[in-house]
């Protein structure tokens, strides 16, 4: 076994995983899952630049996993950042900061890199009985990323609709208006066009949902009373059940989504906007015919990255 730590920083949270991987056993087991919502991407979308507080929120964070990983003695440590480093006329002071806080060069990986990243994660760790081609869905802060394969990547694009970016663009009032959210569909419509210019959605037999937008989602489809991983991790739903549950929670006020006793506090106001993209994506896969349901995985990025550090032994 080799013990490996991988964080993945987002634009609205940071998550780390630190596992025993074994290569010839194929197995990966979980010794600290981590996930602290430090919103990066805190008016990146309109500013071009990290703010200084979102900044600061995300390296206490860093430093805080930092010590878990000395105190859990990891072999190799993996720090990647993704949509809203990539867009950030600052992101070099992020960068040094990391550095400094965890002792290893943090990656800001393309959208390409992460779209495989998350397929590996995602197939990997669902239970059996689906069919290949899968597409997985991983839907971020400020970016989706849509992976087609069986057992490897075909095809992937990473577009910039997330649930926090579209929050600061369109969705201001509580609940949002009629207005906000045809101006937030009109985004999304527009990206999943660019998304069926390189991804053959069509071809799809499984479609997965990963990331914090869409296993709320499932939890609420779900009817939980807390956040349950074991619960949503390979939970198979209806279009139609995950479409009724992004339309509640897109249409509720704020304080009521803060009462749901899954909803975690850093993704109250940005839930709607991440329950939309998830109903334009279930609603254009569905128009495919091939598609009836969709499954829910917990394993995502940082179960890719995971393996690949004990496959390359960094």
């Amino acid at each position: 076994m080799t013990r490996v730590a991988a964080i993945d920083c987002g634009t609205n949270s940071i998550r780390l995983l630190i596992a025993d991987v074994s290569r010839s056993r194929g197995e990966l087991v979980d010794i600290e899952r981590r996930m602290e919502i430090v919103r990066l991407g805190q008016g990146v979308d309109k500013t071009g630049e990290i703010a200084p507080e979102a900044m600061e929120r995300t390296l206490d964070a860093a430093r805080r996993y930092a010590g878990l990983c000395h105190q859990h003695e990891v072999h190799s440590i993996r720090f990647v950042a993704t949509s809203a480093t990539r867009d950030a006329r600052n992101r070099k002071i992020f960068v040094d900061g990391v550095r400094e806080a965890l002792g290893v060069e943090p990656e800001v990986i393309p959208g390409a890199e992460e779209a495989e990243l998350s397929f590996t994660g995602a197939t990997g760790g669902l239970p059996g009985g689906h069919d290949a081609p899968f597409l997985v869905v991983d839907l971020g802060g400020g970016s989706t990323e849509f992976v087609l394969g069986e057992k490897t990547v075909d095809s992937a694009i990473s577009v910039n609709i997330g649930c926090v970016r579209l929050t600061e663009r369109h969705l201001r009032s509580d609940p949002p208006t009629a207005s906000e959210v045809a101006a937030a569909t009109a985004d999304i419509d527009a990206a999943l066009a660019q998304v069926a210019e390189k991804v053959a959605l069509e071809d799809a037999r499984t479609l997965v949902g990963v990331a914090g937008s869409i296993t709320t989602v499932t939890a609420h489809a779900l009817g939980l009373s807390a956040y349950d991983p074991g619960a949503i991790h390979g939970a198979t739903l209806s279009l139609d059940q995950v479409a009724k549950a992004c339309t509640e929670l897109i249409e509720m006020p704020r304080a009521q989504r803060a009462q749901l006793p899954f909803m975690h506090p850093g993704r109250v106001d940005v839930i709607g906007a991440g329950a939309l993209v998830w109903r334009r994506i279930i609603e254009r896969m569905g128009a495919t015919g091939r598609i009836g349901h969709q499954v829910t995985s917990e394993h995502d990025i940082l179960d890719g990255m995971a393996w690949g550090l004990a496959w390359s032994k960094r």
